[in-house]
């Protein structure tokens, strides 16, 4: 396939994955896959603009309703859209009507744009995410499906070795580290026919040794604590993490944020 790797411009669409959480900045907003693939990309065309819609906590239902036909009205060169993996994580969910949505979605945004950019989203290793991992395959089968018959490129996060490595996520152990969404941005930037910054981002940094018994355990106690318990609860009472929040770069405007890739410290996502 034939790519133009000079675009001027990139809008972001879907929820907590590409709002960026966990890549925290130490002003306490969140940096993220897309926005260093916009700073990449803002360095390569004078006068490059970046929206990113995204916020946490969305389905893909509210995704359509909210972001869709704003990102199809700003008609950027690029467009990427994540969404549905929300869903998928929900006790109940009705996979047909994901699969419609997200269906919608693509017809909707395909024609406004230049390229579409579709994700198979990263799930790390572990028993908690494999009662999901049905209708996680599910979900990308019908990615795979919709960029065949609409001309979208893929991306393959979930294949990726690198991002099934605990290491690369952060102790929510729902959302990326700032390595694994620096090895996202890269994997989305070669996808894009960009040159390799680095060739290997799929695969796992060196092995270490495994953290003892104790360890394991004084982490599953926070992680159940701080992350997992409230989880459940706004899964309960029908709230979600981004309510009443607003997109974090709601228009399509000149980007001179982060170019480099270099590592930031920070704590997790909320």
């Amino acid at each position: 396939m034939q790519m133009n790797a000079s675009y001027t411009s990139l809008v972001a669409v879907g929820d907590s994955f590409t709002e960026g959480m966990s890549d925290l900045l130490p002003d306490g907003s969140y940096r993220g896959w897309a926005d260093l693939l916009a700073g990449r990309m803002a360095a390569r065309a004078p006068g490059f603009r970046y929206a990113n819609l995204a916020v946490r906590g969305k389905l893909i239902g509210q995704i359509v309703e909210e972001q869709v036909d704003v990102a199809a009205a700003m008609r950027p060169d690029v467009i990427t859209l994540v969404g549905g993996l929300n869903d998928t994580l929900r006790p109940k969910v009705d996979m047909g009507r994901v699969r419609g949505l997200l269906e919608e979605a693509v017809e909707r945004l395909a024609p406004a744009c230049e390229r579409l950019v579709l994700m198979r989203s990263p799930g790390r290793d572990g028993p908690v995410l494999e009662r999901f991992r049905p209708r996680m395959e599910e979900l990308f089968a019908t990615v795979d499906d919709l960029a065949e018959r609409h001309g979208a490129l893929v991306v393959d996060l979930y294949g990726a070795p690198s991002l099934a490595d605990p290491r690369a996520w952060d102790v929510d152990r729902l959302h990326l580290t700032a390595e694994g969404h620096r090895r996202v941005a890269e994997a989305v930037w070669q996808t894009l026919g960009y040159e390799a910054e680095d060739p290997d981002w799929h695969v796992p940094s060196a092995p270490t040794p495994p953290p003892g018994w104790v360890s394991r355990r004084t982490a599953d106690a926070r992680f159940a604590r701080q992350h997992l318990l409230p989880w459940i609860g706004r899964r309960l009472t029908g709230r979600s993490s981004g309510d009443g929040r607003p997109a974090k770069r709601p228009e399509l405007l000149p980007y001179e944020g982060p170019v480099h890739d270099g590592p930031v410290t920070g704590g997790h996502g909320g």
